[in-house]
């Protein structure tokens, strides 16, 4: 369950490559691209650009290289040449990247085009219901720390937090043990050691928790069809704290948080 130094040093460089994809996404101009475009970019800036490979293409069948789910969305989206990103929409990009056999996996929301107060609201809370999540991971700290910090954030802002799908350990493969999940009690649940590495990725909703799968058997939406909203990271337990594998150049407050932490 736990990687030794050498292993989380190859997941950093693996980490620091998909950070280079969002950048790469920030550059660009979504507005009027549709999601499977997004898709073919993304695919061959890893493979072409970083020498990396799209870790989540094949991948229980997956046939695409990121999951894009868009404002009603939860989670798991399948890009589509007819999905077009118009000025209000939310959007997740999930993206996936191996390199020297290890895996990285990490999200952001994006906002197009002009959004209302009301879904940009959203987002921010949720970025911030992650950073409270990272916050509290340290050697000796428990999973539920994680867990209660998110959910807390998530609740005093008046939004629900999605119980179906959690953060997972990561590695060679992308989904080892443990499971992270984005709600509990403090100073509950497995003991979080140096060298544990795995995701933490809270989806809020702005209505109920409630969820459903649609019939392509991938995408999943909020049961009132009101908006979701994620972000996603890959972190280390340190000897000291926690290392965000998958930070982002512009994440400076989040960098500072965690080293202060």
């Amino acid at each position: 369950m736990t990687k030794r130094p050498e292993e989380v040093a190859l997941m950093a460089q693996a980490g620091q490559l998909l950070a280079s994809v969002f950048t790469y996404l920030d550059g660009l101009d979504l507005l009027g691209c549709s999601t499977l475009q997004v898709n073919d970019l993304v695919d061959q800036f890893i493979v072409k650009q970083l020498n990396a490979r799209p870790a989540s293409k094949g991948q229980y069948g997956f046939a695409y290289s990121l999951n894009s789910s868009r404002n009603q969305v939860v989670c798991h989206g399948v890009p589509a040449a007819n999905e077009v990103l118009l000025s209000g929409d939310i959007v997740n990009f999930d993206i996936t990247l191996e390199k020297n056999g290890y895996i990285a996996d990490s999200s952001k929301t994006y906002l197009i085009g002009e959004v209302s107060a009301p879904a940009q609201r959203l987002v921010h809370v949720t970025y911030e219901a992650l950073c409270k999540g990272i916050q509290a991971v340290r050697p000796g700290g428990r999973m539920g720390d994680i867990g209660h910090a998110i959910e807390r954030h998530a609740r005093e802002h008046g939004y629900s937090v999605v119980r179906e799908y959690c953060g997972h350990g990561i590695g060679r493969e992308m989904h080892e043990p443990p499971e992270v999940l984005h709600w509990g009690k403090p100073n509950t649940g497995l003991v979080l050691r140096e060298g544990m590495v795995f995701t933490i990725e809270p989806m809020l909703n702005q209505g109920a928790s409630a969820v459903f799968t649609q019939k392509d058997g991938w995408t999943v939406v909020t049961r009132d069809g009101q908006l979701s909203a994620q972000f996603e990271h890959t972190v280390a337990v340190t000897r000291d704290g926690v290392r965000v594998l998958t930070l982002r150049p512009e994440e400076t407050a989040l960098r500072e948080q965690v080293q202060a932490g």
